[in-house]
């Protein structure tokens, strides 16, 4: 039940900071955001506050942001249509009721001749039986659209997205991504701030019980200066040197309390899976890096881990691509969950790390220019800035769809290896 509670809680948190950032630079920009939404299919839970719908649904895969411009709900007004329509104190429409027009007896109902919901916002018709008569209706701005008695907001072209600039709409796509890479920072500070920020010496911090570090005699503070022969001035020099020796003697000479102190070590030997999804083997003593406290170094230990967090993924994404890692190293859902498991059994802490890096690696995926992704939109974006013209909708639709097709069996593959993996 805590892995339950805690993924749910993480998988909440990633997607609401994700698409709280959609949401904040659409509505900034002055775009209507019809839905604020974390998860697919039915809806679970939901309220509306500030013209926005705000929803939790069943389906735990994500979540989205509705922005006005692409509206199923809202039909073409076509002639001959008859509707009803009812007004506000100012004389202008508030409601087009498109069926069941028998539910508003209010509704004063019209045949259409011509309407406009996006510029002109205009509906022009006659009362029924009486063409000689033309009549003008103007329609308010936050005016609703009745279809089987669901009310939609109508959106005039000024707060559709495509009435936007290149810039406002580059932002409001990049700014889910942005807020993750800013949650990740967030995190590794407070991380930072609780248990500080690891030391670049090779100086030990918590020394494990009934593992060799313990047995060789190694303290907390103790600062290892040379191995062998090789001089050692960093945490990583030291881990490479570890790692590459399993089961192999190790003398190491450390400062403690100021004095030189020899100490001989074998390191245990542990199973772990290399870049190609192969096992390997590598040397473990069992001692955790060493942490100071500084706000400053605080600060400084938010941005870097970030940094160093990107360029991790960026490069094994890269050799991904490339065909050096196997597609079977990715995980979804299910292998997240999994690993989440065993996470949640190191402590809290080790959950808040796990979940900035899932955040920076959301960011780093949907910045990816893929169809259906934020990166694959913001490439028809940053296509028509250079060409001057964006691209027909019609073509950035299929190229979507395709695109969503491909993601959504990729999904299938790694949810299946995921299974796989678990019962193997």
């Amino acid at each position: 039940m805590t892995t339950v509670i805690a993924f749910i809680f993480m998988f909440g948190l990633l997607v609401f900071i994700h698409e709280w950032g959609h949401m904040i630079f659409a509505k900034r920009a002055g775009m209507l955001v019809r839905e604020f939404a974390i998860g697919f299919g039915p809806k679970v839970f939901s309220f509306t506050k500030n013209e926005t719908l705000y929803t939790i649904r069943l389906i735990p895969a994500g979540g989205y942001v509705r922005v006005a411009g692409e509206d199923p709900e809202i039909i073409e007004l076509k002639p001959g249509h008859h509707i009803g329509i009812e007004f506000n104190d100012r004389d202008k429409v508030s409601k087009i009721i498109v069926n069941n027009k028998s539910k508003h007896p209010n509704a004063r109902v019209i045949e259409v001749e011509h309407a406009d919901l996006d510029h002109q916002l205009i509906i022009e018709g006659y009362e029924i039986d009486e063409e000689d008569n033309k009549l003008r209706f103007e329609i308010d701005r936050k005016a609703f659209f009745v279809m089987d008695e669901r009310e939609t907001q109508i959106a005039p072209y000024d707060r559709q997205f495509a009435s936007k600039t290149v810039g406002q709409r580059a932002m409001q796509l990049f700014a889910g991504p942005m807020m993750n890479f800013i949650l990740a920072i967030f995190i590794f500070i407070i991380i930072g701030l609780v248990q500080g920020v690891p030391v670049e010496e090779a100086k030990m911090g918590e020394i494990q019980p009934d593992t060799p570090a313990e047995e060789a005699g190694f303290q907390r503070d103790d600062i290892v200066i040379q191995i062998e022969d090789q001089s050692i001035s960093t945490w990583e020099e030291f881990t490479s040197i570890v790692r590459a020796n399993p089961g192999q003697e190790l003398n190491m000479l450390v400062l403690r309390d100021s004095e030189e102190q020899p100490i001989t070590v074998v390191p245990g030997e542990a199973q772990v899976m290399d870049q190609q999804g192969d096992p390997v083997t590598i040397g473990q003593i069992g001692v955790f890096q060493g942490f100071e406290k500084s706000v400053l170094g605080t600060f400084k230990y938010g941005f870097q881990q970030t940094y160093e967090t990107t360029k991790l993924i960026l490069t094994n994404l890269l050799m991904l691509v490339t065909g050096q890692v196997s597609i079977e190293m990715l995980s979804g859902p299910v292998g997240i969950y999994d690993a989440t498991d065993q996470v949640v059994q190191t402590g809290f802490m080790n959950l808040m790390l796990w979940t900035a890096m899932l955040s920076i690696n959301l960011g780093i995926i949907n910045l990816v220019p893929l169809p259906a992704l934020d990166g694959g939109r913001l490439l028809f974006v940053g296509v028509e800035a250079l060409r001057g013209k964006p691209i027909a909708p019609e073509k950035e639709g299929i190229f979507h769809f395709v695109g969503f097709a491909f993601l959504m069996l990729l999904m299938i593959v790694v949810t299946w290896n995921d299974i796989q993996r678990l019962f193997l």
